[in-house]
């Protein structure tokens, strides 16, 4: 936790108040057990109201100012946890989307999203309290034996039995709870990824009659968790119940050897009175360290999750030179490319080499499985290459900075997916200066804008979380619209046509070409109507280029296009494509 500690700098100043002020109540409510005994022994002793009036009213005024010192206190110490849970979040959140997609597979989503929230909310609260009892709980102990040890040495001696058997209690209860705090948070991520998967799933679980299944997959999972945490609170629960047994005995025993020392007229009630609150208060600042004791262990295995994120390194990282300069535009060049992901014992890519320039649509098909996917996300570095050259623009990928290089792509992805907002804020990811004629005329091209044009609010129709609320032609379309908008020098298009029907995909391709004439285009695509008249087809099997040219050539030439095509086309759709 203390690697944490550097986000509580910008509030130093607040915390340090924080500070003082618990300081001036604790000493507040030291004070008050002293004018008590001043009333029992001298007011009451010598039955002088005014004395006790006097004394009682400046007991008040002592209470309402530290009551307000504390109010002040947690005031502020609110502030500073909430400061600092809410910049940490932010520096996880920033890390979290540097991310390539190795780190983001490696972590996992639902864990991710935990450490994000649960995790940043355990560090949260020690901070709080820490802050709330870090003078409180010490001074309180340090300054009650003080004021008990100069009201009665003798008495003070139960202190040195009592105390010690409550530290042992309390460090017993924290070393036996620590490993099933940080048990509990990992199981929290499994519970949080069975959710994520019934939630995103929720079509593919009812078409299968499979949602008592997920029910019980859900509640092993629940049921794992609660037993976890029946055993932390069974640990727990005995804490307070020792505590207060000690807390009882401890005051029989001062009653007990109190009232023999007033019986022998050496010692007076207030004293004993005042005695015995010291002891109390010496106790509850010992509960008070308790109640961290139950907190810590849980936020340290917290803590340790975050800033595993925080301290992954990346995989993919912008280099020393930073921006360059590029002659060229629109040109992506593979040489002898080789990708394999993490802990894979086959590469997914092998020996990739092709080229593509302006105004040329290079197409990629092949069967599933076959790389067509993993090859394009090799292009805006969602992964690095393994061996190989990956040029764009004629400048290796690993020269540039990943904004530069992806500032020249449009990618529409094969899951399309579209945000929270309207039509105007999905199309202004493109461009976020991008004009309504701007985004008019993508829509256009994209074969969209008939269909916004007949929503009530055209391009501020409300878009709901994921796109639920459109189909999935639709989303399709406003997907390749929002890369459209962008004008880059390269577009990628990932299987981005294949929930449309064949009269509006023919009509989207011929858009396109006017669209894209100064750009490089690189479609990957399952259906080969979508990519007959593509400049280039390279054919993906197993990883590895089986076929290149047109799809003309590929019919004489590659046994694998020609019995792609023989299984979607008939001979005359195909003779008709030559």
């Amino acid at each position: 936790m203390l690697r944490l500690a550097k986000y509580l700098k910008p509030y130093l100043g607040t915390a340090l108040l924080t500070l003082l002020l618990l300081f001036l109540q604790t000493i507040a409510n030291l004070f008050l057990p002293a004018l008590m005994s001043k009333i029992v022994d001298v007011g009451i002793g010598t039955g002088d109201t005014g004395y006790i009036l006097r004394i009682g009213l400046f007991m008040l005024l002592v209470a309402l100012i530290g009551s307000a010192l504390m109010v002040f206190a947690n005031l502020n110490s609110a502030k500073v946890a909430m400061g600092f849970s809410r910049d940490l979040r932010t520096d996880l959140f920033i890390k979290v989307e540097s991310f390539s997609l190795g780190e983001f597979n490696t972590l996992g989503t639902s864990s991710l999203i935990t450490r994000t929230t649960n995790d940043i909310t355990q560090v949260q609260q020690v901070v709080l309290m820490s802050l709330r009892m870090m003078v409180t709980a010490p001074l309180m102990v340090i300054g009650g034996l003080i004021m008990a040890l100069s009201t009665n040495l003798e008495l003070s001696v139960i202190l040195l039995i009592s105390i010690p058997i409550l530290v042992v209690v309390i460090l017993l209860v924290a070393r036996s709870g620590m490993p099933l705090f940080k048990s509990m948070q990992v199981k929290l991520d499994k519970l949080n990824l069975v959710l994520r998967e019934n939630l995103t799933g929720i079509r593919v679980i009812r078409a299968f009659n499979k949602v008592p299944y997920e029910q019980k997959r859900f509640d092993d999972a629940n049921s794992d968790l609660m037993q976890t945490a029946i055993k932390v609170n069974k640990i727990m629960a005995v804490l307070m119940p020792s505590m207060m047994i000690i807390m009882n005995l401890t005051s029989v025993a001062l009653i007990w050897f109190g009232g023999i020392r007033i019986q022998a007229g050496a010692f007076e009630v207030g004293s004993l009175i005042a005695f015995i609150q010291y002891v109390m208060q010496i106790m509850m600042a010992l509960v008070m360290v308790t109640m961290m004791f139950v907190l810590i262990p849980r936020a340290a295995a917290s803590a340790e999750r975050i800033n595993e994120v925080l301290e992954t390194p990346f995989e993919i990282q912008d280099s020393v030179s930073g921006d360059v300069d590029c002659k060229i535009h629109g040109e992506v060049t593979f040489k002898d490319v080789t990708f394999a992901y993490p802990n894979s014992e086959e590469p997914a890519l092998t020996h990739i080499t092709f080229d593509t320039k302006p105004g040329k649509t290079t197409a990629i098909i092949g069967g599933t499985g076959s790389g067509k996917s993993t090859l394009i996300s090799l292009i805006p570095r969602f992964y690095d290459i393994t061996s190989g050259q990956l040029l764009v623009d004629g400048i290796d990928v690993k020269d540039m900075t990943q904004a530069q290089l992806r500032q020249k792509i449009g990618l529409v992805p094969q899951k399309a997916i579209l945000f929270n907002g309207t039509i105007r804020d999905n199309m202004k990811y493109g461009k976020e200066d991008a004009t309504d004629e701007e985004i008019w005329q993508a829509l256009e091209v994209a074969q969209a804008r008939d269909f916004v044009s007949e929503m009530e609010d055209g391009l501020d129709s409300y878009i709901a979380q994921g796109g639920s609320n459109v189909s999935g032609g639709q989303k399709q379309r406003l997907c390749i619209a929002r890369a459209l908008i962008r004008k880059p020098e390269i577009y990628i298009f990932d299987d981005s046509f294949s929930a449309l029907d064949f009269k509006t995909d023919a009509k989207l391709r011929k858009a396109l070409k006017h669209e894209t004439t100064n750009s490089a285009v690189i479609l990957v695509a399952q259906r080969v109507s979508t990519i007959m008249d593509a400049d280039e087809i390279l054919v993906l099997y197993d990883g590895k280029i089986v076929g290149q040219g047109t799809h003309k050539e590929l019919l004489n030439t590659c046994d694998v296009y020609k019995e792609i095509a023989l299984s979607q086309l008939s001979k005359e759709e195909i003779e008709n494509g030559k």
